[in-house]
């Protein structure tokens, strides 16, 4: 109950929060990290089934860890009644995956993508996607999504007995036509439009796009004039 929160724990001195997440049930602790660490991107994971089913869920607690060697990293959890997901069970017995970037005009499949469909359902065919062939691994690859990475499983590290991380390396990059200029490898951030995760039901696009030059010391030692 509301009423029987001990705000001294919670505030600090400045009148902001101040806590040791610790104090917090798993479920504020969710709500509170969720909240303050945004936005994030969001990884859509194709696997197979040892019976060929493709499987669809959405995690967005995921992000790009090394380019030397290409990583990223799933943070996963079981499901509300202590089972592992679909996805965690498909890629330690396949070690095979693919991760697809979320973008605006994929939003909603994607949420479609987040319902505990059973397990002989595909969530591709009721989102609407369509699939090809991957390049590398076994598990294809959406069709309309605007960027794939093909992933082998490189390691999966246990934090408790409900969450874990799934370290992947990535074999193949992939991109719709006109995201990325295949010379000079930029990326048209108006074409791609990712779709970040905020909380509860809230996502976000990318909205005003601005750049900050990044200096060395020396630029920025003449243009401040000053040494430290």
């Amino acid at each position: 109950m509301a009423d029987s929160v001990n705000l001294d724990e919670r505030v600090g001195t400045d009148g902001g929060l101040d806590i040791d997440p610790k104090s917090l049930s798993a479920r504020d602790r969710y709500k509170l990290l969720c909240g303050l660490v945004v936005p994030r991107p969001i990884a859509l994971v194709t696997t197979l089934s040892p019976e060929g089913v493709v499987n669809a869920a959405p995690f967005s607690f995921f992000n790009m860890f090394s380019d030397e060697p290409p990583i990223v990293i799933l943070g996963v959890n079981l499901r509300n009644d202590g089972t592992e997901k679909d996805t965690t069970r498909y890629i330690q017995a396949n070690g095979e995956y693919v991760i697809h970037i979320v973008s605006e005009e994929d939003g909603h499949a994607m949420n479609v993508c987040a319902t505990e469909f059973p397990e002989d359902i595909s969530e591709i065919d009721i989102a609407g996607f369509t699939l090809k062939p991957s390049r590398k691994v076994a598990p294809p690859t959406i069709v309309e999504a605007a960027a794939a990475l093909e992933c082998r499983l490189h390691s999966v590290i246990p934090f408790s007995e409900k969450r874990a991380i799934i370290v992947g390396e990535v074999v193949q990059i992939k991109a719709r036509a006109g995201i990325v200029d295949p010379a000079k490898l930029y990326v048209d951030v108006k074409k791609y439009r990712p779709m970040a995760r905020l909380f509860g039901n809230l996502y976000a696009t990318l909205g005003e796009v601005y750049e900050l030059k990044r200096e060395t010391y020396q630029e920025w030692s003449e243009r401040t004039g000053r040494k430290r």
